[in-house]
């Protein structure tokens, strides 16, 4: 499996210095299905799959491995806010704090959401200034400039 960023980018990408995360939190399969669901469909098949054979290294670290790496754990945030054993689903709780909640968490995940569609964004805006050096880019395929009824609101 290809992805635009490794396991090891997102974990220093997206989690400050003061946070700790195991660098095997984060697997391929996380990555490639926060790409599917957040940058390809912005970006178009065409350009998405020759940033996976590794055109366009300068964009893609300038302009995308960061807004990846938080698209990534906006994914996999609910999953490391719990824990899973045989006794069911657990929130992690220690000496040293206790978890956050419900409230934090969601805030949290808005924050992260919102600073990499900036991100994103600010990507768009790039590939349109310089249409001329991406010919895979179609803007028509960019579900930013579509109309949508997200969440009941048009």
């Amino acid at each position: 499996m290809k992805s635009l960023i490794t396991p090891l980018e997102v974990v220093r990408r997206a989690f400050g210095s003061g946070e700790y995360i195991a660098p095997d939190a984060v697997t391929e399969a996380d990555i490639i299905a926060a790409e599917e669901r957040y940058l390809r469909p912005i970006l178009g098949d065409a350009l998405h799959d020759r940033l996976l054979e590794g055109a366009y290294e300068e964009f893609r670290q300038d302009y995308l491995a960061t807004c990846t790496a938080l698209f990534v754990r906006v994914f996999i945030q609910p999953r490391l806010d719990t824990r899973t054993s045989a006794l069911g689903t657990l929130s992690p709780k220690s000496d040293n704090g206790t978890a956050a909640d419900p409230a934090t968490r969601r805030y949290l995940r808005h924050n992260l959401r919102t600073e990499a569609n900036t991100l994103l964004r600010r990507a768009v805006r790039y590939l349109e200034a310089h249409r001329t050096e991406y010919p895979e880019y179609d803007a028509h395929e960019n579900l930013f400039y579509r109309c949508s009824i997200d969440g009941g609101f048009l």
